[in-house]
């Protein structure tokens, strides 16, 4: 819908987008949006709360009149509590037998696969492909990003035949952005009654999944060619979100 926002404003008509995964929104900038800490699938929060519902709409409405360049602004309430259980990952993600980085990457991604494409297929579209990679090519793109973690090559071009959207490091941004996507997608499938909020799918990856550990591990070595490469911490801090990297705030100071 973010990326639908511009179409819809170049034909005069003025757009609010609600968002439930800030990354990707900040990816795509619609002229407004307003971002929620709710669970996937509840953008205005909890079914049969109609006033809470209702004032979530309203702080969306408020951006058509208070925003005068492209904003993402955050509600501040979170959801009422339902009752029900605390999200969990009830995905086996076990030790490969390619212990290497890579090796466990790939590993984690066959394991996800059918979850992905369950979701795409009740969905019907993607967010995957920002890399220039297509939907199929996932494993293109996960070879990709653990071949810079493993080698801190942060210059060098993927091989391959895909045409990639972007040069390095900048293609890196994109790269994690659409493993993450894949592994968003995995995820919105899990079974249960309580869909993963923002904050639960970004403490999985950064938590539980080999990928947490690559991305973490790119970000060491765009930490240490910030020196020699102005952009580089401007590319770390759109791989990681804020307070998941090592106790370091994203923008300088400590967490």
């Amino acid at each position: 819908m973010s990326a639908l926002a511009h179409f819809i404003e170049r034909a005069g008509v003025a757009t609010v987008c609600i968002s439930l995964i800030r990354e990707q929104t900040e990816r795509v900038c619609p002229p407004r949006a307003l971002w929620v800490p709710f669970p996937l699938g509840r953008p205005i929060g909890v079914p049969g709360d109609a006033e809470f519902q209702k004032e979530v709409i309203r702080a969306a409405f408020t951006l058509l009149s208070s925003a005068t360049e492209p904003t993402i602004e955050d509600y501040p309430i979170e959801a009422p509590e339902t009752g029900s259980a605390q999200w969990a990952c009830p995905i086996n993600l076990g030790t490969p037998p390619d212990d290497t980085l890579g090796g466990k990457l790939a590993a984690e991604v066959a394991r996800l696969r059918p979850w992905a494409a369950e979701t795409r297929r009740r969905r019907g579209r993607t967010t995957f492909g920002l890399s220039g990679a297509a939907e199929n090519q996932v494993d293109a793109v996960v070879a990709a990003l653990a071949g810079v973690a493993e080698s801190g090559e942060l210059d060098a071009r993927p091989t391959g035949d895909i045409e990639w959207s972007h040069e390095m490091p900048f293609l890196l941004r994109h790269l994690a952005d659409d493993v993450r996507s894949f592994y968003h997608e995995a995820i919105a499938s899990q079974p249960g009654d309580t869909p993963p909020n923002h904050d639960a799918l970004n403490a999985w990856i950064f938590g539980e999944t080999v990928l947490g550990d690559v991305l973490l591990e790119i970000a060491d070595h765009l930490t240490a060619a910030a020196d020699d490469n102005p952009f580089a911490l401007f590319i770390r801090n759109f791989i990681i979100p804020e307070g998941h990297y090592r106790g370091i705030a994203n923008f300088g100071g400590m967490t």
